[in-house]
């Protein structure tokens, strides 16, 4: 069974710092796409950044030059660098797995407050 598992999360003031880190389980990481997605309070659920098996990244347009995307297959792990936070960026972020099958984390919860 396939486990996806995000930490990192937390407080952080306008202009700091986060990364997220998300471990896979159950199953063979290299052959997954990779997404970070949110969720703010009434919002939609959006996609943040991806990454595909092979290193191809996208981002949205609202953190674009700011996050990150990164993997790294010897560890299972997908990465996501935010940088230049800002209030609008606080939301649940869901790291998600897709291949043949998609797959959820749980959320960690990113607020950007002073």
């Amino acid at each position: 069974q396939v486990q996806l598992v995000e930490s990192g999360g937390g407080l952080v003031q306008p202009g700091g710092s986060l990364r997220l880190s998300c471990v896979v389980s159950g199953s063979i990481f290299s052959i997954y796409d990779m997404g970070w997605y949110r969720q703010a309070p009434g919002k939609q659920r959006e996609l943040v950044a991806a990454i595909t098996s092979g290193g191809i990244t996208n981002y949205a347009d609202s953190v674009e030059g700011r996050f990150t995307i990164s993997r790294d297959n010897a560890k299972n792990t997908v990465y996501l660098q935010m940088n230049s936070l800002k209030p609008e960026d606080t939301a649940v972020y869901y790291c998600n797995a897709q291949f043949r099958l998609v797959y959820w984390g749980q959320g960690t919860q990113v607020t950007v407050s002073s």
